[in-house]
């Protein structure tokens, strides 16, 4: 009953919108002719959604926006199979409506979602939830090992159930976290929240961190083949494949200590710029790092500790989509800032690889702590007619 009502709720709202928009059209038209036949041709309105259903799940490739939530949720002992595949039909079904423009059922407050801003939500399982229901785990999941930099709390640590949340409008965000969580208060508990925020250039380009580094420089296209094997699991998966593994790490980072560093000093704890984001070997952003350059000393230019040096000796690759966070200063004016590192990948030796090498030598170190930790399983998208994770199921 609920998708058929679904799909006819969607068909009246983009019957009206096609109305409105040819009202929108006819009067660009009058303008345009009331100008001459050398008037400027009308704008399109910029796209307010993103789609929901596909192969992938929204909200991992593209664009990172400008606003993000990460809820950890877990689930009730007395949650089995049966009744999580339930959750994620409902849970889906708001997503979906919420996404589009359109209120949750038994939304008390349908106006606020009428204006999504780029709306996407995904979710994702642990591990641990995955073994508690006897559903199967891809080959490329696993649980992190402890690093020797980690200073993990609890409070922002593991989980069940993941709910990210993203786009471009607060009010958007904020209610499809109310929508979500009231949703789920009968089965399920707010483990964590954790709000990211980027900005960015007024130009264009890439967005900065609180550090001031330009951030997300060189990552992988999901959409090519080298790119598409390093984010999405393949046949192997099984019911999951064209999902992905998911890692969250939450980073304290110590501002007081870095503002100490002049420019110099913060371009080789990095291996880049932070003027321009290019690497020290070259001139532009997307220039390729040379590792083997050297000053006429001999020394390297990118110094063996730098952190670009440290994860391109990885020689793997992951897809970063990170976040800042600021819970504002403590009673003695400290900063509680850092950063929502998020990553995507096929497999988790991906992202242990390069945390190994950083977590060994890194010079950002000193400057940035791991102090939360989880991993998901993003299942792949759905159809119209499905819900995420339903390939688990059947």
């Amino acid at each position: 009953m609920e998708p058929q009502r679904k799909r006819l709720n969607r068909r009246g709202l983009l019957g009206a919108a096609g109305g409105v928009a040819a009202l929108g059209a006819a009067g660009a038209g009058a303008a345009a002719l009331a100008g001459g036949p050398d008037g400027p041709a009308p704008e399109a309105a910029p796209a307010t959604t993103v789609p929901f259903h596909g192969a992938h799940q929204a909200g991992i490739t593209g664009d990172a926006p400008s606003r993000t939530v990460l809820l950890s949720l877990d689930l009730g002992e007395e949650v089995d199979a049966d009744r999580f595949a339930a959750v994620m039909r409902l849970l889906t079904d708001d997503a979906a409506r919420l996404t589009q423009g359109e209120a949750a059922l038994a939304d008390a407050d349908p106006e606020l979602a009428a204006e999504p801003a780029l709306l996407t939500v995904t979710f994702g399982f642990g591990l641990g939830l995955l073994e508690r229901l006897g559903l199967p785990a891809p080959p490329g999941a696993g649980p992190l090992p402890a690093f020797s930099v980690d200073r993990l709390e609890e409070a922002w640590s593991g989980g069940d159930l993941l709910v990210q949340v993203c786009g471009e409008g607060d009010l958007a965000v904020s209610h499809a976290i109310r929508m979500l969580v009231k949703d789920s208060r009968s089965f399920a508990t707010v483990r964590w929240a954790q709000r990211g925020f980027r900005q960015r250039p007024a130009g264009g380009g890439t967005p900065r961190n609180v550090l001031g580094q330009v951030d997300g420089t060189s990552n992988p296209d999901p959409s090519t083949g080298d790119g598409g094997e390093a984010v999405w699991l393949g046949e192997d998966a099984g019911p999951l494949a064209g999902g992905t593994v998911m890692v969250v790490r939450r980073m304290r980072t110590d501002l007081d200590e870095w503002d100490k560093l002049d420019a110099v000093g913060k371009d080789r704890v990095i291996g880049r710029r932070v003027s321009d984001g290019a690497p020290l070997t070259g001139e532009r952003e997307d220039d390729p790092v040379d590792l083997e350059a050297r000053e006429d000393s001999g020394l390297p230019v990118i110094p063996a500790g730098a952190h670009v040096r440290r994860a391109i000796d990885a020689g793997t690759t992951i897809l970063r989509r990170s976040y800042n966070y600021d819970d504002g200063p403590g009673p003695a004016g400290e900063s509680d800032t850092g950063l929502v590192f998020v990553s995507y990948q096929a497999d988790i030796g991906q992202f242990i690889a390069i945390q190994e090498r950083l977590a060994e030598s890194d010079l950002l170190n000193d400057y940035a702590v791991p102090i939360g930790s989880a991993v998901f399983v993003l299942p792949p998208g759905c159809d119209e007619d499905g819900w995420i994770g339903q390939g688990l199921f059947d």
